[in-house]
């Protein structure tokens, strides 16, 4: 399906060494990339719906460093969603308070009707983009209900429980940041690994290097901030095992979408 990188710290690092590692892996995820620098003084979001390697944009980008205390990256292996600029991830959406939220996704959601009322509204085609509207819509009832801004806690409440929700039958590896933490979910096993750091966090589909990365805990939503566990909920049973039927339809919508060979520029 894809691909997801976050990092999360107390101090800025250099993320070039981990980022041309991730995106190296483009040959298997070809039909887009995305990257976003997180931190609210220099917020900047890039992507493209080409193959990594075949972005110039993107070979510039990785000629200077990158230096953030957050960051999300993405590579794309279409599912749901034609190849195109507003299918490629990472979706950024404000809410009602002017809170800036930030998703990257790797799964298909192949059951969630919730979901259905945003395919209207939304910018692309994608479930991706859905879930993030979700997430933004259910943030701007529950402080419109308020009457006042979310705390830390409200905002992970909210925030796991209706991750819990749509896991069931779906692939929810994810990665969600509200301007503070950054909410991380997983529940396909051996998809979704963290390396820790004196200062902070790096979240990757596949380790990056030779370091000792560790699997996320399973079917359980954790939210991280300035590099450190802040919040982690409840266990829940939603576990997807991917069936063959499951199978055949990623690989025949993902067969679908042409790539250019074209010839690699970094």
């Amino acid at each position: 399906m894809c691909e997801i990188f976050g990092f999360s710290s107390s101090k800025e690092e250099e993320l070039n060494d981990y980022l041309r590692e991730f995106y190296s892996h483009c040959e298997e995820h070809p039909h887009g990339w995305g990257l976003a620098i997180l931190d609210s003084d220099k917020f900047s979001l890039y992507k493209e719906p080409v193959k990594a390697r075949n972005s110039i944009m993107l070979g510039n980008i990785l000629l200077n460093p990158i230096v953030s205390k957050s960051a999300l990256a993405h590579i794309r292996l279409g599912t749901i969603g034609e190849r195109d600029f507003y299918n490629c991830h990472p979706f950024v959406k404000k809410d009602n308070s002017g809170r800036r939220w930030t998703l990257i996704h790797n799964g298909t959601i192949f059951d969630c009707p919730d979901l259905c009322k945003y395919s209207t509204i939304e910018e692309g085609e994608t479930d991706s983009e859905r879930i993030l509207l979700a997430i933004v819509d259910h943030i701007n009832n529950f402080e419109s209900f308020k009457g006042e801004p979310l705390s830390l806690k409200e905002r992970f409440d909210i925030i796991s429980d209706l991750i819990s929700f749509m896991a069931y039958t779906n692939k929810l590896n994810l990665i969600v940041y509200d301007g503070e933490q950054m909410y991380v979910h997983t529940n396909y096993r051996n998809s979704l690994y963290k390396l820790k750091t004196e200062s902070g966090v790096f979240i990757s589909t596949q380790p990056l290097d030779s370091n000792d990365w560790e699997e996320l805990p399973l079917n359980t939503v954790i939210s991280f901030l300035n590099g450190e566990i802040l919040f982690e909920a409840k266990l829940h049973s939603c576990e997807y095992i991917e069936t063959e039927e499951q199978l055949r339809f990623i690989e025949n919508f993902a067969n679908s979408l042409k790539v250019d060979d074209e010839k690699y520029v970094w």
